[in-house]
């Protein structure tokens, strides 16, 4: 796994995952927007992951990975530091994965978790 570390960022994007963002960035209905990642109540667990593309608000916290740059809002900000976002082209199991080290239990779907 190949990941862009910048300590000022509160989620770090891998390779794999800023291809897979660059690509849906393409798409008609993504263009001129940026990657929005966030946490929501609800899911399984208490809390889940969402990501969307977005415009950029005043508030947000963002960092760039390899040319993608990311957007988290100051309430997502505080669950999700020191995230990482992977993306894995398989048939079983894949498409984007968080690992949130702040995750004190995750669901087995892996997109909610307790905060």
């Amino acid at each position: 796994m190949n990941e862009v570390l910048q300590p000022e960022s509160v989620v770090t994007l891998t390779e794999s995952a800023a291809h897979q963002v660059r690509h849906l960035q393409s798409q008609d209905e993504n263009v001129g927007k940026l990657l929005r990642v966030y946490v929501e109540s609800g899911g399984c667990s208490g809390m889940q992951y969402g990501m969307t593309f977005d415009e950029r608000r005043a508030d947000d916290v963002s960092a760039e990975f390899s040319g993608v740059p990311v957007l988290v809002d100051p309430f997502s900000a505080k669950y999700l530091a020191g995230a990482v976002i992977d993306f894995k082209d398989e048939l079983i199991g894949g498409g984007f994965k968080i690992t949130n080290p702040n995750a004190k239990q995750s669901c087995g779907c892996g997109n909610s978790f307790e905060a």
